[in-house]
């Protein structure tokens, strides 16, 4: 897979450049989780995961998966709830003043 290199061109462009970044799995690899969360064990990732409100879910093996793309997002401070569908309390388009 080729590497998209990150362009900082304007201020603005940091939100852009993050979805720019090579994807080489939806997931987070394990070695990632272990990272963000601390913990080596698979049962500790989960617990840490779970009570730093992080969203996963939990593969056959019991691994805990998170989402890369969510994973980008908690990291760079943006809450991944606030971007859902407008019945979550989202932004909602109102075409009623559009003439």
């Amino acid at each position: 897979m080729r590497e998209v290199p990150i362009r900082y061109k304007q201020p603005g462009a940091t939100m852009s450049a993050m979805f720019e970044l090579s994807i080489s799995s939806e997931t987070l690899t394990e070695e990632e989780v272990n990272e963000i969360s601390g913990c080596i064990r698979k049962s500790d990732q989960a617990e840490w995961l779970t009570k730093n409100g992080w969203v996963f879910f939990q593969n056959r093996a019991g691994t805990p998966k998170v989402g890369r793309l969510y994973a980008r997002l908690r990291m760079a401070g943006i809450n991944p709830a606030s971007l859902a569908a407008p019945a979550a309390g989202g932004w909602q388009f109102d075409a009623s003043k559009v003439r």
